[in-house]
């Protein structure tokens, strides 16, 4: 049986790490250099990035923190926000950034995913994928928004998860803006139904506040694996204390 993976995200704004409730109201939580070093030390399996204002902001991703970040870990890194062309791409792949994630480009031009998944195979190839619970025309509408989490586009969730996949996304990070920040747990009802429509990995993103949170997203949520941030920022717990809490209610997943 496949590892589960216990992946902390950095979502960094010039320079910083943050965290923020459903994408705002952002608060400082560190440097992005020393955080990285500490997910090394604690086993992360997998470590991501985001530049979180680049998108919005219109201009490219900071290729040289990315580098300072990298020198740090021996993980597998992947980089997201401001990636809008496979030049973009290539650039931080040759930095040694093993994934690329896509998210706002990859919505108005969804030939970027194509692009990037011919050059560098599908497992390198990641949708970030912000989704949010809306209301429309009376009933609930799972919508994908861009630009950080500010922008409607009117595609719903599931149909952009799967053309996504067909286009040769490798893997989708679930971002629920609904839940991102709450420490009140994983949108388990969506994260199921996006980790059943598609046959690749699905990493669930948003709310964990706690080792049950994540036990549940991984085996209720169907995910393949768990992003957080807050509590592993804010030291809420640890790494090893979640992955202890995993592999005690039988969750495979790597130790030491």
């Amino acid at each position: 049986m496949l590892t589960r993976r216990i992946i902390p995200c950095l979502d960094v704004d010039r320079g910083r790490v943050v965290k923020g409730v459903k994408f705002f109201d952002h608060v400082d939580a560190g440097d992005p250099v020393a955080q990285a070093r500490k997910y090394q030390e604690d086993g992360a399996d997998e470590l991501v990035f985001y530049d979180i204002s680049a998108s919005h902001e219109g201009r490219q991703i900071m290729a040289d923190l990315v580098t300072r970040v990298m020198d740090e870990i021996f993980m597998p890194l992947t980089v997201g926000g401001g990636i809008r062309t496979l030049d973009d791409a290539t650039r931080l792949i040759q930095a040694g950034t093993e994934k690329v994630s896509v998210n706002s480009a990859a919505v108005r031009n969804p030939a970027l995913i194509a692009e990037i998944a011919r050059k560098f195979g599908r497992c390198a190839t990641v949708l970030g994928l912000d989704a949010n619970r809306v209301k429309k025309d009376g009933s609930e509408f799972w919508e994908v928004f861009v630009n950080g989490g500010r922008v409607p586009t009117g595609i719903g969730v599931m149909d952009w998860a799967k053309k996504a996949e067909s286009l040769g996304v490798g893997e989708i990070v679930l971002n629920v803006m609904n839940a991102d920040g709450t420490t009140d747990g994983y949108d388990l009802e969506m994260t199921a139904a996006v980790s059943d429509a598609v046959k690749i990995p699905v990493v669930a993103s948003g709310g964990a506040g706690s080792p049950k949170h994540i036990l549940d997203v991984l085996t209720t949520g169907h995910a393949d694996a768990a992003l957080a941030a807050s509590i592993f920022h804010f030291r809420t717990c640890s790494i090893p204390e979640v992955k202890r809490f995993l592999a005690d209610h039988d969750v495979p997943v790597r130790l030491g």
